[in-house]
């Protein structure tokens, strides 16, 4: 019998995100659209990509359907609807999240999450210019630097270190952009997900450049925190 029947439900979902600088803080916003009904939603996270939150803005779009639906996902990012509709994503899964014999594959967290979902529910692509007067994209858009601007951001735990973001800086040395030296910062609030395996009790920060440093000391495991179990 065809899963997918005429009382399935059409859903339109937008989506846009993305960081400043890259990487640096980021957000993404979401309008879903069923009927005459819309609904949108926002995150905004410490330190991120721009490609995670790209990622990022269709899965949690997604993931708010509660029941199999067909979904046409509108977004600026080729480089989410061909890591899909081209198999990149599902080629690098079956080899183990290798792009290739030496090279890893980037967001490999994510790219699971979009391709259980996708089995889960019938998604398809529309590719849309970006910052070109289409009206859910540009409130996506909006959305976006909204939430990645709000003093409460949320770790992305799935952000792997980078060269700007290297394991081995302490308070007080020098940022890498700007040499001003780095202080301490503490998250105001905290979103544990399940899954996630540790988190950051701290970070570098430089106030000159507003450039954030995750660093390895800063690392906690999941179960050194009582409240692990809390989720939202």
């Amino acid at each position: 019998m065809e899963k997918w029947k005429d009382t399935t439900p059409k859903i339109n979902l937008y989506s846009d995100g993305g960081s400043d600088p890259n990487p640096g803080k980021g957000g993404f916003g979401v309008i879903l659209s069923w009927g005459n009904f819309k609904k949108e939603f926002s995150e905004g996270y410490i330190l991120t990509t721009n490609n995670r939150m790209e990622l990022s803005g269709v899965i949690f779009g997604l993931e708010k359907l509660k029941k199999d639906s067909d979904v046409t996902v509108f977004t600026d990012s080729r480089y989410v609807i061909d890591g899909i509709e081209k198999g990149w994503a599902k080629r690098w899964q079956e080899n183990n999240w290798y792009r290739n014999k030496k090279e890893k594959a980037i967001n490999p967290d994510l790219w699971e999450k979009l391709l259980k979902l996708t089995d889960i529910h019938k998604v398809k692509f529309q590719w849309i210019k970006g910052h070109n007067g289409h009206p859910e994209n540009e409130r996506c858009d909006s959305l976006a630097t909204l939430a990645m601007n709000k003093n409460n951001l949320i770790e992305d735990s799935g952000y792997i270190e980078t060269p700007l973001n290297p394991k081995t800086l302490q308070e007080g040395d020098l940022c890498r952009k700007c040499n001003t030296p780095l202080i301490i910062k503490r998250p105001t609030k905290r979103k544990f997900k399940k899954g996630q395996v540790y988190y950051f009790e701290y970070y570098l920060y430089c106030e000159k450049c507003k450039s954030i440093y995750m660093i390895e000391e800063a690392k906690r495991l999941m179960q050194e925190n009582p409240e692990a179990n809390l989720f939202e």
